[in-house]
């Protein structure tokens, strides 16, 4: 079955055409690399992995119950709205709100993967072209696990959120070689490594808690290649150069944050659209979560140093100012290391599960002559 058929709602066009004007650029220069962004290529190479057979797809998923998080927790839990709704209405309910995440988790992730191969193209230092090759893999295996997991799992799936394609069209039609950068590895994967976060520690299901954690040991690699290239570009940028850096950070980021109100959703199910998103501005759960979204990026956004006095004044107004002060690299650190947890833990649950399949097997070919 076509993925047409699992859309929530009408896709207009099955392709969106992006006209964009950059200068693709070749380098002569092969020995004039920098060992920390070699480094990061080598671990990018060394870390590859098959989604086919990292991820046990043979996992079963409740489409009423992908995350398996409390009620507690869903952005309308507590109002009028939530009140009205029966058992299965509130299946439906979770199954639209994992759908329209993951998502838009595919459709960033696509987008990150077209920006990815531009950097390889636009990019003037041959170490980044090596780098960003990688991610360009990284970027196709993280679509195509999403996309799976939608479509034989969630059984649903989202269109493209207006905010998450205004950005992307802003960063590809720009002509500077170090906006899909600034976009889409500082802005958008930045953002969306924290939504991935707040999922992957808050779901007690299995299969998603997998594809969470493994995508995200890669996303952290790919905040610190745009970390280590932009920092060293913008050292060198006039104050009028990082105005206008700025100023795009200041809108992307409000673009960001709003994207996670999800008007569609509750168009879709029939819901009164202004009363939810009222309660989405104003409730404690989404407005805690908005904040966590920016536990990535705010801290890179000073590191990179865009940190004029706008965006310090956007970022007291978001509420999230205080990330400037959390440990980024101690973060990216225990993304990949909680990766390595689960495929741990998965190994040890295989080695349990063949311990008791020889214990089974075992005990089946005892005959009753040898009880005897």
């Amino acid at each position: 079955m076509s993925t047409v058929g699992k859309y929530a709602m009408p896709v207009e066009h099955l392709t969106w055409d992006v006209s964009s004007a950059y200068d693709t650029r070749f380098s002569w220069e092969y020995d004039d690399a920098r060992p920390t962004l070699l480094a990061l290529y080598q671990k990018g190479k060394d870390k590859q992995w098959d989604s086919s057979e990292r991820i046990d797809w043979s996992i079963e998923v409740d489409p009423g119950d992908v995350l398996g998080t409390p009620e507690e927790s869903l952005a309308l839990y507590g109002t009028r709205q939530w009140d009205k709704l029966g058992p299965r209405d509130r299946a439906e309910l979770r199954q639209h709100l994992a759908s329209w995440q993951f998502s838009q988790f595919l459709h960033g992730e696509q987008g990150a993967m077209i920006c990815s191969a531009r950097i390889v193209e636009s990019v003037p230092d041959l170490d980044s072209k090596f780098y960003a090759c990688t991610q360009v893999m990284d970027e196709a295996r993280h679509a195509e696990t999403y996309s799976r997991f939608l479509q034989e799992k969630v059984r649903l799936v989202y269109p493209i959120n207006p905010q998450l394609k205004a950005l992307l069209d802003d960063v590809l039609t720009d002509s500077r070689w170090d906006m899909p950068y600034l976009g889409m590895q500082v802005l958008i994967e930045g953002l969306a490594l924290a939504a991935f976060g707040v999922l992957r520690d808050l779901t007690t299901k299995p299969l998603p808690k997998q594809i969470l954690a493994y995508v995200m040991q890669d996303e952290a690699r790919h905040v610190a290649f745009g970390r280590l290239a932009l920092r060293d570009y913008y050292a060198q940028l006039s104050r009028q150069e990082l105005a206008e850096r700025e100023e795009f950070v200041i809108e992307g980021s409000y673009l960001m944050r709003d994207r996670f109100r999800s008007p569609e959703i509750w168009e879709n199910l029939g819901y009164d659209v202004a009363e939810c998103l009222e309660y989405v501005d104003r409730g404690p759960r989404m407005r805690a979560f908005r904040t966590q979204l920016f536990t990535r990026l705010v801290p890179c956004i000073k590191d990179i140093g865009l940190w004029g006095e706008r965006v310090r004044a956007a970022y007291a107004d978001m509420g999230v100012l205080k990330m400037a002060e959390v440990d980024l690299s101690a973060l990216m650190r225990a993304d990949e290391d909680v990766a390595e947890k689960v495929d741990a833990e998965k190994r040890e649950l295989a080695v349990r599960k063949g311990q008791v399949e020889e214990t089974i097997a075992a005990g089946s070919s005892t005959s009753p002559e040898d009880d005897s």
